[in-house]
């Protein structure tokens, strides 16, 4: 473990859904945190959640203030309300680390009573440690602890401004589902095309995996990968020449409309 980690535990995760419980699988995965150092604060648990609990882990514990983290992971339209009712009920000394999207860190800390506070924005791979974990605080000494914290769960990228969570929201937290939802469009279309669903979900799902590990195992750029897959005049190129002109400026919307709703749920 390392050693700023340490001084930052037990962790309290306030909001045990499918993020805080990504978080906590995570960290129980890559045994970094012990389930004796998390406390669980949430009325309907998931599953990670609960089998954290089986292994030792504090549900719903009386006393809340021995959590030297909090790791706030509420749903974004209940998040005022959260913090009111946590607020008095942590240590004063405690850190705050949200995983919630668009809300800003002053309006964290002065909910908080001006507790530290860190933002963070991962993805659900943080479960088996594979995640994207975009991170930004004002306070050094918490941004380096939190990053610490989270490096067992994935890539961590600081951010130098905060303003620029809106876009990781966009970008990564958010961009798993653009993904599934190309792979349910992708399934569809061969199913149309005349393959049985049943092989067209094998194809594609081992397919999109595949091209994702060897994006990763090579190090190439995408663009290179693309360029080897596609022979001049061929299937590739034929496909591509229906997608490359809607592509670009499709994503460009889809991020664009995820920035914006990160600043509402903020405001």
């Amino acid at each position: 473990m390392h050693p700023m980690t340490a001084t930052r535990l037990p962790i309290l995760v306030a909001g045990a859904g499918a993020m805080g419980g990504a978080l906590i699988a995570g960290w129980r995965r890559a045994d970094a945190i012990a389930a004796g150092d998390i406390l669980i604060r949430d009325p309907h648990p998931g599953s990670d959640a609960l089998a954290a609990v089986t292994a030792g882990a504090a549900l719903n514990p009386p006393d809340l203030s021995p959590a030297r983290t909090v790791i706030f992971a509420v749903k974004p339209q209940m998040w005022r309300a959260a913090a009111a009712e946590l607020a008095p009920l942590i240590a004063p000394d405690a850190a705050v680390i949200s995983v919630i999207a668009g809300v800003s860190a002053r309006d964290l800390a002065e909910a908080f009573a001006g507790r530290p506070v860190a933002r963070v924005m991962p993805t659900l791979a943080a479960a088996i440690g594979q995640g994207s974990i975009a991170l930004w605080s004002a306070d050094a000494g918490l941004a380096e602890d939190a990053a610490a914290l989270f490096a067992p769960l994935g890539a961590v990228t600081r951010l130098a401004d905060e303003e620029l969570m809106h876009v990781a929201t966009a970008a990564s937290g958010s961009a798993p589902a653009y993904l599934y939802a190309f792979i349910e469009a992708l399934e569809a279309g061969a199913a149309e095309a005349g393959l049985p669903a049943d092989d067209a979900a094998r194809m594609v799902r081992a397919t999109i995996c595949g091209a994702a590990a060897l994006l990763t195992a090579s190090g190439d750029d995408p663009a290179e990968l693309r360029r080897r897959v596609t022979s001049p005049g061929g299937t590739t190129q034929a496909a591509l020449a229906v997608l490359a002109p809607e592509l670009p400026p499709l994503m460009a919307r889809a991020v664009a409309a995820a920035v914006a709703r990160s600043r509402e749920l903020g405001g």
